[in-house]
């Protein structure tokens, strides 16, 4: 498996200051920006699997959610480019997915992962796939709450037929700018 992991440490004050103003989740709007971001850039829509190139027309993101019985499942929400849109998906599918502790995807539609491990600040997060799981991973911890600037180390791991570093470098510039945007 050519997995690479690309850490960085990104200012989401604006996307702190944005959640609060809006009262939209944090971790919402960054699923958004990832989305937005993956969505400029077609390596994000290719999926390499069983030895072939597959490409799909649109993404969804994969969100874990803590179940009401404290387990754990998954919960894709298509990327739209409406922020409130995606924001309100989110909330609805997730609080679905927590009461029902059901998982829920979305089918064709090329999948990018995250996993959010709030609890604690977290440097950096590497996850080897297995065979099984071929898709981009973005994964952080709580974000680091600063006198002038909020900032979150993110790591994204992603199959190296799908993209070279340079891409995934690329993706990171380009979250970044869109979290700057908001």
């Amino acid at each position: 498996m050519p997995m690479v992991t690309l850490t960085k440490t990104f200012d989401v004050t604006r996307l702190y200051h944005a959640s609060q103003r809006k009262g939209l989740k944090f971790n919402a709007i960054l699923c958004w920006c990832i989305g937005k971001a993956a969505s400029q850039m077609e390596e994000f829509y290719l999926l390499p699997e069983h030895g072939r190139l597959f490409k799909y027309d649109r993404l969804a993101i994969n969100v874990i959610v803590n179940n009401k019985d404290g387990g754990i499942n998954s919960c894709d929400i298509s990327y739209t480019d409406d922020l409130e849109q995606f924001c309100s998906d989110y909330m609805t599918l997730t609080q679905a997915t927590r009461t029902s502790c059901q998982s829920s995807f979305v089918d064709e539609a090329m999948v990018i992962g995250t996993s959010a491990m709030v609890t604690t600040e977290l440097d950096s997060i590497v996850n080897q796939y297995t065979e099984q799981f071929c898709n981009p991973m973005v994964m952080w911890g709580r974000y680091r709450k600063g006198w002038l600037r909020t900032t979150l180390p993110i790591s994204f791991q992603f199959h190296h037929v799908q993209m070279d570093g340079g891409h995934g470098a690329r993706f990171l510039e380009e979250l970044q700018k869109t979290i700057n945007t908001i």
